[in-house]
């Protein structure tokens, strides 16, 4: 297996229409310039819609080049895609610079993913098959892998990508389901997810999280999309790029990092389904956002998605589109048992102008229910006078604009608050909630699903 080591490129307009492009500011750098605008190949409107570029110093990477045409990846989904998987791919490639285009195998370009969130391609499969691509990566998931597999256009991009030795991968079930069938793993070692690993030939299959055999790269499952991602990011870019990445996107922790810290314990335990509130806005961040839903929906817990928007379609900071369940004003008169704000510099601040929302949230606050927030979003509750006196964290780049910011873990509880860091930290995030409602052994099954290593403490 190729060693890999965790880089990227982020910026966020003003406007709703949200425009990726590489620039050419550090995350720790005071000001932030403006980047040069680049069409969204994701938007009609983007030109009309949106006039300014302003960097999101939250998501933001070092650019050297910018007469280097730009990689060009292609992501299909399908009906029972990963969507931890596809989405996590695809923001982390955008960041590192990448063009990537989702592609729906489907007759729609809506695609609900395997649990439950709603995806909106960029294109259609079809419109992609006289192009050339720098990488084919295909998300994981059941029945998704299989709707790839059937895709005789996808078969036939990805056999040409083999052929003329250009990079392609895949992750989870897809390495044993589409490829396999496919004859794309041939003389090449490769791993897949746990359930799946007794159809790759013995002889030919490793237990890596990710392996790289020439060309093709591939990985286990959720809990490993971002070394994947970033693994790509590798190959495509270089290793200095994919180390930023890995920094940028708060990955690799040091080993005595702690991961989690709890303060003023309480009980969440609940006697019904635990009812979860997740707002979203066009500028939210798409991995955080779809990892809590993801995780949460896995361990049974009934997560309403509301746009605070004036659609329910949400443009996310990286360029991923995601449909909500329904818009804020239609949860006005709910009781969630937990509402939690995902991050991205501009959703976060479209959240704090959400009339609905600020009510909700001091509701939940004089109830004594449970709220937390991610990334930027915790600048959001002390805003709003909603954690006085309690411990939180936040990302590096908002966390002393906190009054008791907890700089050295990645997840902090204190009462019936959580906050994280962020990004890569999203998935402890989710687990660490679902450790709070149904106890660490119904948090460690889930983690098992993800093949993510559910931390011992």
């Amino acid at each position: 297996m190729k060693s890999i080591s965790p880089l990227f490129s982020v910026s966020t307009p003003k406007s709703p229409i949200l425009i990726f492009t590489p620039i050419s500011q550090r995350l720790s750098s005071v000001k932030f310039a403006a980047s040069p605008q680049r069409k969204s190949p994701s938007s009609k409107s983007a030109k009309t819609l949106c006039t300014t570029l302003t960097v999101d110093p939250i998501t933001t990477r070092t650019s050297t080049s910018t007469s280097t045409p730009p990689k060009k990846v292609l992501l299909p989904i399908g009906f029972g895609t990963e969507e931890m998987e596809a989405v996590i791919l695809a923001d982390v490639l955008r960041r590192a610079g990448a063009e990537v285009t989702v592609a729906s195998v489907e007759q729609q370009l809506e695609v609900e993913a395997s649990g439950g969130t709603r995806l909106v391609a960029d294109t259609f499969i079809s419109a992609c098959s006289t192009q050339i691509y720098d990488l084919v990566a295909l998300p994981g998931g059941m029945p998704g892998s299989a709707r790839l597999r059937d895709c005789e256009v996808l078969k036939k991009i990805t056999s040409r990508q083999a052929e003329e030795k250009r990079l392609y991968g895949a992750i989870c079930a897809a390495p044993a389901v589409t490829l396999l069938p496919w004859g794309l793993l041939k003389r090449k070692q490769s791993t897949c997810h746990p359930a799946f690993m007794d159809k790759i030939p013995s002889f030919r299959a490793v237990k890596t999280s990710t392996q790289v055999s020439g060309e093709l790269t591939t990985s286990r499952g959720p809990g490993t999309s971002f070394e994947f991602a970033v693994c790509l990011v590798d190959q495509l870019f270089g290793e200095s790029v994919a180390k930023e990445i890995g920094e940028l996107l708060l990955m690799n922790p040091a080993d005595d990092d702690p991961k989690r810290q709890e303060f003023n314990e309480v009980g969440w335990s609940l006697d019904h389904t635990p009812q979860v509130l997740i707002p979203v806005a066009n500028g939210s961040e798409e991995i955080e956002v779809v990892t809590l839903i993801d995780i949460l929906r896995r361990a049974k817990v009934n997560v309403v998605v509301a746009s605070v928007e004036k659609s329910a379609q949400v443009l996310a900071s990286s360029g991923t589109k995601i449909v909500a369940d329904k818009l804020i004003d239609a949860t006005a008169d709910s009781i969630y048992d937990l509402i939690i704000l995902p991050g991205g510099t501009a959703g976060a601040e479209r959240l704090h102008k959400s009339k609905v929302l600020k009510k909700l949230l001091k509701e939940q606050e004089s109830a004594g229910r449970i709220f937390g927030a991610i990334c930027s979003s915790p600048a959001v509750l002390q805003r709003q006078g909603l954690i006085k006196d309690k411990k939180t964290t936040a990302h590096p780049a908002v966390i002393n604009n906190l009054k008791d910011g907890v700089n050295d873990a990645r997840v902090v509880i204190d009462g019936k608050l959580i906050t994280s860091q962020g990004l890569a930290t999203a998935t402890q995030f989710a687990l660490a909630i679902v450790s709070k409602l149904f106890g660490h052994a119904r948090a460690r099954s889930v983690a098992e699903g993800l093949v993510y290593q559910y931390p011992r403490s």
